[in-house]
């Protein structure tokens, strides 16, 4: 034990709550045990019991310690060094036999942005291959997509959080915080305390959907429908803010065309949610003078999630919301570092700073900082279902760290025989989860309070995590294991084991890209309880931080432009950035700073339900698990609390199958079958099921969704597709 209290933050969800770590006392099940941190201002001490929990992921009875090699089809324990040599072995071999885009790497967005930034680079530098991409294509890419052609910029909230309460309403979309996020619950009570409305749009009535002024329930699939129809009542009620639309904004005139064109009553057909209920929707967003709207994976998981984000926005663009104070539209990330994974190049398409791989201008600038040559890095690959689509064919070996595609990814069952068929795959992760199971290697990792990183939450707050305690004996950093394969791929130098020389490069790197972090340092992040980003350098050029408009005036005195000597990097710091906790308060990112309406209309499900599958699923998740519950599922206490998978349907629906509360129900779909109990409730939809999606095995939710795909976001449509529901027996 370093200290005898570490402050850090949990590693689960993308608020990334803040924690202290102690030593635990003797006799525990966990070297260390979670007290309260009240000074984080995020969840200002609140925890749930995920986070709670989390040192028992600690605990050598539950995770990897030793690397484990295949031998006659068995995982067996290994030397690091046979098992090193084993993944360099199968790398260099397929690279010979089959091209650089023969190897696969896919990341997860658990990743601290040093490792996210490490293993983007360890693919296009030392691997030379394109075919990278990671579990953060499942989460926000559609919100991603939506935001950058609306305000050229994304950055999940825009605003940081402590705005909710202060707002008039907040339209709330397809989310689920008291159980996904409970901490943030407090916001919205807040909010309501302050007398703000909350209006919740979910197919469920949610513990969430509990507080809401008003809840709408619409039929799975159908957000972006709901969203025209309220922009034409905006409109045809006369309650745009035309001045707004004016200065701030372009396209109005062929975004409006395309939402009267979804007339009330059409609405209300589509998507079960009534003409008054829209009114009222109208009435509680426009009436006061700031409101938001939020979104979540809801409307985002659709092949349609960019063009129904993009309606949303038009929403609060035509009632003059977004860049002013407590007002605007925003995405709830969902994993832990979801929003930096993506920032610094684990996402096919991007290179640190968020910046676009087929730039010419933004390859030289890495290129340069890695001291390559531009003309070598590697182009855009695939996304991620499709390149896990890939597997065994084009791609023949993978290297994947921190992800579990055999339970998260969309047709479940067929990617886990894509997984199969590979003549190579190495996983690096803290449990033997269903993925790492079917591997040739399996390499143990360190994790959350082992280790010395940084996250971004969904604020855009970059945050350190610090290392308390020691690993286990036979535990390696994912830094360690990039650098160790590096050298046997050739490459000597450039890939440091040492977190904040990592961040150092990545400071570089970023510099001047949409997502700035060259203003940022370790200490930095210590002494200031995390830094918005963008942050550039001073003297740096700003790129989109200054599109961005860096901090309000209250902020900005507030910050003091407080000057910090004495810069681990040995740089002046002048006077220090303040980051940006607030976006777009001048200008947007675009070129011309105007924010830019995208004109989009109603399109039906890739899976609409027919006489053999009537029914629609939706997915999502339950508080005491966590994605594809590979770490949650280890923890007894909150196993206890939700023990495996279930059916939530609606009484009418039981009746017609003579189902009763608990007995087994088989769902099927065009990709296969889910068993699970029965859980009864009148919270849900007559035509719809739900299912949560932490599990493997007969309960697995995402056997059965669709992987149709947005045109533009690549995200697959897990939140709704067409099954059959019929008692298992």
């Amino acid at each position: 034990m370093q200290t005898s209290v570490t402050p850090t933050h949990c590693p689960y969800c993308a608020l990334q709550c803040g924690m202290n770590l102690t030593p635990a006392p003797e006799g525990a099940d966990s070297v260390v045990e979670v007290v309260e941190r009240a000074d984080f201002p995020v969840n200002r001490g609140a925890l749930c019991g995920k986070g709670r929990t989390a040192p028992a992921l600690l605990s050598s009875r539950v995770r990897l310690t030793s690397p484990l090699v295949r031998n006659a089809g068995v995982l067996e324990p290994a030397t690091w060094e046979e098992a090193l040599a084993r993944i360099a072995d199968g790398l260099i071999r397929t690279r010979a036999e089959h091209g650089p885009d023969a190897n696969g790497v896919f990341g997860g967005g658990g990743l601290t942005n040093e490792k996210a930034y490490t293993l983007g680079k360890f693919a296009r530098v030392v691997l030379g291959t394109s075919q990278i991409d990671y579990n953060g294509r499942f989460c926000m890419s559609s919100a991603a997509a939506g935001g950058m052609k609306a305000f050229g910029l994304d950055r999940g909230l825009p605003f940081p959080l402590e705005d909710i309460p202060k707002t008039g309403c907040v339209i709330l979309v397809g989310s689920n915080l008291a159980e996904t996020m409970p901490p943030a619950l407090r916001y919205l009570t807040e909010l309501k305390e302050n007398g703000g409305k909350l209006v919740v749009i979910d197919p469920r009535r949610t513990r969430t959907a509990e507080q809401a002024d008003l809840h709408l329930a619409p039929r799975p699939g159908t957000d972006l429908a709901l969203a025209l129809g309220l922009l034409h009542l905006v409109v045809a009620e006369g309650r745009t803010d035309e001045a707004y639309i004016q200065e701030r904004t372009s396209g109005w005139e062929e975004a409006r065309a395309a939402a009267m064109a979804h007339w009330p009553e059409y609405v209300e057909r589509i998507t079960g949610v009534s003409v008054p209920e829209l009114r009222e929707t109208v009435r509680l967003f426009c009436e006061p003078e700031s409101a938001m709207v939020l979104t979540a994976r809801g409307p985002e998981q659709q092949s349609k999630g960019t063009d129904t984000v993009g309606a949303w926005i038009n929403l609060c663009l035509a009632t003059g919301r977004p860049g002013r104070p407590f007002s605007g539209y925003g995405c709830l990330t969902g994993q832990g570092n979801g929003q930096g994974g993506r920032e610094h190049g684990q996402k096919a398409d991007q290179l640190p700073g968020y910046r676009k791989l087929d730039d010419p201008a933004a390859r030289r600038h890495v290129a340069e900082v890695w001291g390559v040559d531009p003309d070598s890095l590697p182009g855009p690959g695939r996304s991620a279902y499709e390149l896990l689509d890939a597997l065994g064919t084009d791609i023949r070996s993978l290297l994947l760290m921190a992800s579990n595609p055999v339970v998260s990814a969309p047709r479940a069952a067929h990617i886990e025989e894509r997984l199969r068929s590979l003549d190579f795959l190495a996983v690096a992760d803290v449990v033997l989860s269903e993925t790492a199971a079917l591997a040739d290697v399996v390499l143990p990792v360190t994790q959350w309070a082992e280790e010395t990183g940084t996250m971004t939450n969904l604020e855009g707050r970059v945050l350190l995590r610090r290392r308390a305690i020691t690993p286990p004996d036979g535990v390696r950093s994912d830094l360690d294991v990039l650098h160790e394969l590096a050298a046997r791929l050739g490459v000597e130098k450039g890939f440091p084991t040492d977190p904040e020389e990592v961040f150092e490069e990545l400071r570089r790197a970023s510099a001047g890209g949409p997502a700035d972090y060259s203003g940022i340092t370790y200490r930095r992040l210590a002494e200031e309880n995390g830094v918005f980003w963008p942050c550039p350098a001073p003297g740096s050029p700003e790129g989109s931080a200054d599109a961005a408009d860096a901090t309000d005036a209250d902020d900005a005195e507030d910050s003091a432009l407080d000057v910090l000597p004495d810069d681990p990097a040995g740089e002046s710091t002048e006077q220090a950035h303040p980051g940006t906790p607030r976006l777009f308060l001048d200008r947007f990112a675009t070129p011309d700073g105007r924010a830019r309406f995208v004109a989009v209309t109603h399109r039906p499900l890739a899976e609409e339900p027919d006489a053999e599958y009537p029914v629609l699923l939706t997915t999502g998740r339950v508080v005491s698990q966590y994605q594809s519950g590979a770490q949650t599922r280890r923890v007894d206490e909150l196993n206890a609390a939700a023990p495996s998978s279930f059916v939530e349907l609606h009484p009418r629906l039981a009746e017609r199958l003579g189902a009763a509360d608990g007995d087994s129900l088989a769902v099927v779909s065009r990709r296969g079958r889910a068993v699970a109990p029965a859980r009864i409730t009148t919270s849900i939809r007559p035509d719809t099921v739900f299912m949560p999606f932490h599990w493997p095995g007969e309960g697995r939710a995402n056997t059965l969704t669709n992987p149709a795909l947005d045109p533009t976001s690549r995200m697959p449509e897990f939140k709704a597709c067409a099954v059959r529901v019929e008692r298992a027996d």
